[in-house]
C-alpha cells in the first residue's frame, strides 16, 4: 500500500489544495530517516506529536511543529492545555486518539474534538511534507491546508528551533 487511508484521501479531494501521495518504505517512515533516505528537507518536513496533560482530567492535543524544531512542553504546550505537566502520549494513545501509528500520523482529518496546534513557523514552509496516516505514505500539502481545519490553530512559540 502506499496510499493513504480513505478517509484522509477524501479529505484532501475536497480541500480545494495541490496534494501529493508519495509511497515510503514502513522501515523509513520515521522523520529523519525518511528525509534523508528521500532526499526530503527536513525544514519542509513537519511532525505530528500527540501530547497529554499527566495530571487532571485527560486532555489531548496534536502538534504540529517542523522536523527541524523541539516542541515547547514545558511552557507553551502546559500552559495551553492547562496542566501542571505534560507528556507524549504513548503509542497505544496516539493509535486509540487518531487511529494512527506512530512514524504515520497526519494532522488530516482527525476526530472531531481533537485539537490541532500548529507552530508558526510551518506556517512559512512553501509546503509540507507529513504522515500519511499509515507508515506506508507521506502527503506533500500546504500548510494552509492544516490551518483550515476544524479545531485547528496556529501558536507562536509551540516550538523551538532544535539547533
Amino acid at each position: 500500500m502506499s496510499d493513504t487511508l480513505p478517509h484522509i484521501r477524501s479529505f484532501l479531494e475536497q480541500c480545494g489544495e495541490d496534494f501529493e501521495i508519495w509511497p515510503c518504505d514502513p522501515e523509513l517512515a520515521d522523520t529523519a530517516v525518511y528525509c534523508e533516505h528521500y532526499g526530503v528537507a527536513l525544514e519542509n518536513s513537519a511532525n505530528a506529536i500527540l501530547v497529554r496533560a499527566r495530571t487532571g482530567a485527560p486532555k489531548y492535543a496534536l502538534c504540529v511543529l517542523r522536523a527541524v524544531d523541539r516542541l515547547d512542553g514545558n511552557h507553551t504546550v502546559r500552559k495551553k492545555l492547562g496542566a501542571r505537566k505534560v507528556s507524549f502520549a504513548s503509542a497505544e494513545e496516539t493509535r486509540e486518539m487518531t487511529g494512527m501509528e506512530i512514524g504515520g500520523v497526519t494532522p488530516l482529518a482527525l476526530p472531531e474534538g481533537l485539537p490541532i496546534w500548529i507552530d508558526a513557523a510551518v506556517m512559512d514552509c512553501s509546503y509540507v511534507v507529513l504522515g500519511g496516516g499509515n507508515r506506508h505514505s507521506k502527503i506533500r500539502v500546504s500548510p494552509r491546508v492544516l490551518a483550515a481545519q476544524p479545531g485547528a490553530e496556529v501558536v507562536a512559540g509551540l516550538a523551538r528551533n532544535a539547533t
